[in-house]
């Protein structure tokens, strides 16, 4: 790409030259982006779907509308692949679109969106704006017949880059699964040292899998059409319980420190109750005797 024909005192240019740098010096097998020659500020993406899914396997091709004021203002971006997960040519909603302009943070990239869009893929829709519920088997299905050819959308221009886009991931794909994938449920249905060994090796794989940015993806949520709590995490977005601070984690630990606390505060309380009593019966027998002349003999006794 020649750097010559741009405005390099632009910010946006600026800033989506260098991520394309770094797209290309640090490719990923799991997703490639690249804009068009003609014009950066639109993107065409391929993601891989994410391992132990019923998206393993998939290729799926996106589309990225970064704004003239990238990175201050986020992107539009949407999937043109059938999935079963997102709507196709619809502009998806996440708290790193512009949908929500007020949680974008100038730090994201196109890199930090499609890791967030690999993660958000086998959660939970919950009703959430554009997307869709398809079962394991139909997004199964879609996933295989993804690898066959590359969508068609838009001009030449457009259909070259995702036709090479599309290659680069067929030639990082690994085979599709067959069967079924287990889910974690199934897996910890073995004896105790068994599922505790799965367990293990699963949290293994996936802190070595852990993309440099998906600690930035982290923070991304999808929109719902209900109000619903934020999360901090994917993952985290089919937990009916959120997680526990780290001081309620030490009080549950141990729950005599969550009671002789109490029972102190308790006595204090009641102490000063008594105190404050006695001092307002004084005051009320003071007035009482002002008010039948015998204040001056009570004031000399006292």
């Amino acid at each position: 790409m020649a750097e010559d024909k741009y405005n390099l005192k632009n910010p946006a240019v600026k800033r989506i030259l260098q991520e394309v740098k770094e797209m290309q010096s640090n490719p990923s097998d799991d997703f490639m982006s690249l804009p068009l020659e003609e014009n950066i500020f639109e993107w065409q993406f391929a993601i891989r779907g994410p391992r132990d899914s019923e998206f393993e396997g998939g290729i799926y091709h996106g589309r990225i509308q970064l704004p003239a004021e990238y990175p201050f203002k986020p992107p539009s971006f949407m999937l043109l692949t059938p999935n079963g997960r997102f709507e196709t040519q619809t502009k998806i909603c996440l708290s790193i679109s512009n949908h929500h302009p007020e949680h974008w943070q100038p730090s994201w990239s196109v890199r930090t969106a499609l890791v967030a869009l690999i993660a958000f893929m086998p959660t939970n829709p919950n009703g959430a704006l554009g997307s869709l519920d398809y079962t394991k088997e139909e997004r199964r299905a879609l996933a295989i017949k993804s690898r066959e050819a590359a969508p068609k959308f838009g001009n030449p221009e457009r259909q070259k880059l995702i036709d090479e886009i599309h290659e680069y991931m067929q030639s990082k794909a690994p085979p599709v699964p067959q069967g079924s994938p287990a889910s974690p449920k199934e897996q910890t249905t073995n004896k105790d040292g068994d599922a505790q060994e799965i367990t293990q090796n699963t949290s293994a794989e996936s802190s070595e899998a852990r993309h440099p940015d998906q600690s930035v993806a982290d923070g991304i949520v999808e929109e719902q059409h209900e109000a619903r709590p934020l999360v901090a995490h994917p993952a985290q977005t089919s937990r009916e319980v959120p997680p526990l601070h780290l001081h309620e984690q030490r009080v549950l630990r141990n729950p005599q420190q969550r009671v002789v606390p109490r029972q102190a505060d308790d006595r204090i309380f009641t102490w000063a109750a008594v105190g404050l009593s006695i001092a307002i019966i004084v005051l009320l027998l003071k007035k009482f005797m002002k008010a039948n002349g015998h204040g001056a003999v009570f004031m000399d006794e006292s």
